[in-house]
């Protein structure tokens, strides 16, 4: 994975995952990259052409504490997220914006874990996930998105 240093020496996170899926409640597929088209999201998933639901972005960090909670791991494909950082905190206000690779995101709101969890997780999951499931995102711009791509998560001072 590529290093990307950020001010004061920390690194910056970056993209250690992509899962998708053709249509609702099929199985997550990891890949390497996807293509993320402005005001439609990543092509080839199931909420491509939504609304709103473009992108949903998640934080290796808050799945190893939710995994810690529950007592065992929680898998980043296992939560129906798009896109796994190695870590930080991924904004969850909406209209907060930052960039994953070439794409520039803006959150619509947090995403909230679902039932569903529970049975391909665990029992406990869901509850384990509150608060860390990460972020429901509109795509603001075409590009791609593949793993090692850098993340800012904080616009430019």
């Amino acid at each position: 994975m590529t290093s990307h240093a950020a001010a004061g020496g920390e690194q910056s996170p970056a993209v250690t995952a992509i899962h998708v899926a053709p249509a609702s409640r099929l199985p997550m597929r990891a890949v390497e990259s996807v293509q993320v088209e402005a005001g439609r999201g990543i092509v080839g998933d199931r909420y491509h052409g939504t609304k709103h639901r473009h992108v949903t972005v998640q934080s290796q960090t808050a799945l190893d504490a939710a995994a810690d909670e529950l007592g065992s791991p929680v898998e980043p494909g296992g939560t129906r997220r798009n896109i796994t950082i190695s870590h930080g905190d991924v904004p969850t206000t909406a209209g907060d914006q930052f960039r994953i690779g070439d794409v520039d995101l803006e959150v619509v709101r947090v995403a909230a874990p679902c039932t569903l969890l529970d049975d391909a997780i665990g029992t406990g999951a869901r509850t384990a996930l509150r608060g860390r499931a990460g972020s429901v995102c509109r795509a603001l711009s075409t590009g791609s998105i593949a793993v090692g791509d850098p993340v800012r998560l904080a616009p430019p001072t």
